[in-house]
Parts: structure tokens; sequence; C-alpha cells
């Protein structure tokens, strides 16, 4: 396979300031990575938090944004042998060590080493993308490559949450706080993993709309009415979990204060407010449990891409619009400005 000695890749500079289509070498690898010849990118919040809001910090500037590829391997380092040249693939967007005492129990999402594309290092806004061969998934041909990068996080994270984290089982009530891309890829996880009661929670009715299309069973609106008041109202005592995709104090709060007694409350929304929840004798005696998530690990990807591949889970209606590299800063503001209803952004390449 031909390859350039240049490519193109958009580069984050500075806060509040356009995004760059830049000229730079292609990445040479070393021996235990591969090439990825990169094909699409979807678009994420964390992009959002870096590029508009500062929250999220870079570790060098400038450096190339996006974490969610697809792609086909160009070329292979010495000692990668379980790989081939032309294979499609995603790319699990968080480097581990794989020897720290997290990695070894099973939880590469908070390696003690790691780092994430886009954040710590390069990411996958460009033609080429170095990257260890431990972080591939194969891609089947059934899957298009701009679903094969939507699962590598936006429907990975929610999938750590409500199953690996908060384990939602079967005949289980849910509400769901937060229904924007996360959000709305939890419903259709809650519906495929059985969940007797979906209640979504959005502030912006076009997305309980979707919501509603996907499978939840009651949409509410906090600017109209209590989310609490509606969830026990239907419920009789509150829901078995509650999974939150915003990362607001007040939300955080809401969704404690919506699970029965003996519920699981989920956090994936990252935000930097304290969170303020219920009183240590009503946390206690309701036995209640609170779980933290980030992330995902590689097997939750391989999970998904074989769901999509059986045709249990559908993610093309995520897909809302599409973009080319150079139109990246359009992209990025139908996703802050929620041009045009978006779910799913992606860029392709």
């Amino acid at each position: 396979m031909y390859i350039p000695k240049e490519m193109k890749a958009a580069r984050f500079y500075e806060i509040n300031e356009p995004i760059q289509i830049d000229t730079v070498p292609v990445p040479e690898i070393k021996e235990y990575e591969v090439l990825v010849q990169l094909k699409s990118v979807g678009l994420c919040g964390s992009d959002i938090h870096m590029v508009y809001e500062g929250e999220m910090v870079p570790v060098h500037h400038p450096i190339i944004i996006g974490h969610e590829p697809s792609g086909v391997i160009a070329s292979k380092g010495a000692a990668v042998n379980d790989w081939e040249v032309g294979a499609r693939v995603s790319v699990y967007p968080i480097i581990y060590c794989g020897s720290c005492k997290n990695c070894i129990a099973g939880h590469s999402e908070i390696c003690s080493n790691l780092e994430v594309l886009g954040v710590h290092r390069d990411g996958g806004l460009a033609e080429y993308i170095a990257i260890p061969a431990k972080n591939l998934v194969k891609l089947p041909d059934n899957i298009p490559f701009h679903v094969g990068s939507i699962v590598t996080d936006a429907v990975a994270t929610p999938f750590h949450a409500m199953i690996e984290r908060a384990q939602l089982r079967l005949g289980e009530s849910v509400a769901i706080f937060g229904v924007g891309g996360l959000g709305l890829h939890a419903v259709q996880i809650a519906k495929m993993a059985g969940a007797k009661q979906i209640i979504a929670i959005d502030i912006l009715d076009e997305q309980l709309e979707k919501a509603k299309e996907l499978g939840a069973d009651i949409v509410i609106n906090p600017l109209y009415e209590s989310p609490v008041e509606v969830i026990k109202k239907h419920t009789g005592f509150g829901v078995d979990v509650a999974a939150e995709f915003i990362g607001k104090k007040e939300t955080v709060t809401a969704a404690a204060n919506s699970l029965t007694t003996g519920g699981r409350l989920v956090v994936s929304g990252i935000g930097y407010e304290s969170i303020e929840l219920m009183s240590v004798a009503k946390y206690v005696r309701k036995q209640l449990t609170i779980y933290g998530s980030f992330g995902h690990t590689k097997n939750t990807v391989q999970q998904l891409i074989n769901l999509v591949s059986s045709k249990r889970l559908f993610l093309e209606e995520s897909i809302t619009h599409e973009f080319q590299l150079e139109e990246v800063n359009t992209a990025l503001e139908y996703l802050y400005k929620k041009i045009d209803n978006p779910t799913r952004v992606l860029i392709n390449i």
C-alpha cells in the first residue's frame, strides 16, 4: 500500500480558535504499532469541552484531535504478527499499559498510565494514525466505517456504564438523565437488555422524541415538571438504575433521588461541580450504590461490534451529520450549538 510522507491533519491550538488543517509528516510506527489509514472519525462532547470550553486540556499544543477512529491498516511494525495490511479496523481510543494493577484486574479504562487519543497524544482527525496493535478491533465487512467509529466511544461508553458498571438486569426499571449522543444509545442498550421501564429525561423536546422512537416508555422535560416526582408517580418507589450522562450537580442529585431502595446510580457525564446527593442517613437506609463510569474497555468495543454485526443493535440512524476533514470547524459548531438537532457528527476522511 502506497504511503505518502505527508498528510492532512486537524489540529487544535487554542481555546475558541478555529481548528487548523495542517500538513504534517505521516507518523512513523514502532515495532509493536500499526499505521492506520483513517476513513471515519466521530466527534464527541469531549472535543467540545476542549475546543470551546477549556474544561478538557490537552497535554501539548498543537494536537490532532479526535478519539473515535476507524480505518484500514496501511503498514505494521516488525513485531506485529496477528494483523495484516488492508484489514478493516476500529481503534480503541485508550492507550493502556497492560501491566498496572488496574489493567491486570481487567480495567484498562482506568489504566494508571493511560493516554487518550486527542488529549494525551495525537488523535484520529488526520489521514493516518500510529497506534499500538493491541488497540485494534476487527471491523467486519458488514459494518460501515462510520458505525465502526461511533462504537469506539459514543456507544461503548453508555454500554460500559449501564451493563458493566450498574449491571442493569432483565426486568429492571431505568431512568436515563440526558439523552444526547450517549443517552440515546443508553436507551437502545436498556431496551436490548430487557429493561421493563425506560424513562428518559432531557430539556430538549426533540431529544425526548428521539428517545421515544428508540424505546423510552416515559419522557420527562425538567423545564416543565419534576423528574423525581414523575418517576415516583410512575414507578411507585423509584427506579432500579439511574444513569447520568450530563455531568451536572443538579442532575446527579435528581438521579440519586429517583432511586428505589437498593437502587444503583451510575454517573458517566463528566463535569467539574461537586456532587451533593442526600443525607447520609437516607443514603444508608436506602442502601444505595453509586458508580462512577469512565470510558470502557477494548472488550466493550468488541462486544458491540459483535452485536452490530449480528444485527442485534442498529446504529445507522444515530449518525445525523457527516462532513469532510476540511469542514471540521463547521462540524464542531453543529455539535456545540446543536444546529439541526445532531445526535452523532462524523468526519469522513
